[in-house]
């Protein structure tokens, strides 16, 4: 089946990119990592497998990502990318939903959930990073990147990712401490399944692990990738993630 693209009207006049391909549900909807966008190696394979399968499927950049409009800088922050996802869910999607996060799409998926907790049927995390920027992010900044954060609002974290480095803002930080969900309680009940590397250098497998306590589900599955590193995009890892996405979809 084709993919359909388009782009949806904010209320102040940014726009939010989208590809959809029509299908039998529930909709699986892809909610991607911090500076990446829905073109990457896991949208692109959720989508050519929601094709051949013709199921229903759902990926978008966020508000400053990809062919989004909108400042990163300036106004990228936790609250505003929830308001997208909730946006693009409400207005392009029907029924039930298997939601598929990866990275920073891992917390956002979970805070979904809880806002959509009727239509939400399941969760597939890929090295999720539920409240990265307060458990993760935080304890790295040395002096120099604390004096530019208070200073100047950003600072400039060299990334493996991206030559030009990660923009850090204070807005994020600050922002992001109002969305924390760890230790929990959290209240999902239905199928969740984390898909995580051991040599993930961004995520620690412990943090992610945290998850497996803090969900109330019983249905929690926790695979630990001996030799994966935080990107999973290797033929072996998409496989173990598509398998996770096949196995909840059609979960009763």
């Amino acid at each position: 089946m084709s993919e359909t693209t388009g782009r949806l009207d904010r209320p102040d006049g940014e726009q939010i990119a989208w590809r959809r391909t029509e299908g039998r549900g529930p909709t699986i909807v892809w909610l991607g990592g911090f500076r990446s966008d829905m073109a990457g190696t896991k949208a692109e394979a959720l989508t050519g497998w929601a094709q051949a399968r013709g199921r229903s499927f759902l990926r978008f950049d966020y508000f400053g990502h990809g062919e989004s409009s909108g400042d990163f800088v300036a106004d990228g922050c936790i609250t505003r990318w929830r308001e997208d996802a909730l946006a693009v869910i409400d207005d392009l999607t029907d029924g039930p939903l298997v939601l598929v996060g990866s990275s920073m799409g891992g917390w956002l998926a979970l805070l979904v959930a809880a806002a959509r907790s009727e239509r939400v049927r399941a969760m597939v995390l890929v090295a999720p990073a539920p409240d990265f920027t307060e458990a993760l992010m935080k304890p790295r900044f040395h002096a120099e990147a604390r004096r530019a954060l208070l200073e100047e609002g950003v600072w400039v974290e060299p990334s493996d990712y991206d030559p030009a480095g990660y923009p850090i803002t204070r807005l994020l930080i600050e922002d992001g401490a109002r969305w924390t969900v760890l230790p929990g309680p959290l209240g999902f009940e239905g199928p969740v399944r984390i898909v995580q590397g051991a040599r993930d250098d961004s995520v620690p497998w412990t943090h992610a692990h945290e998850l497996v306590g803090a969900l109330s589900s019983d249905d929690v599955v926790f695979t630990l990738i001996k030799d994966g590193d935080h990107r999973l995009s290797r033929p072996q890892d998409l496989d173990r993630m598509l398998a996770a996405v096949d196995e909840v979809t059609w979960r009763r």
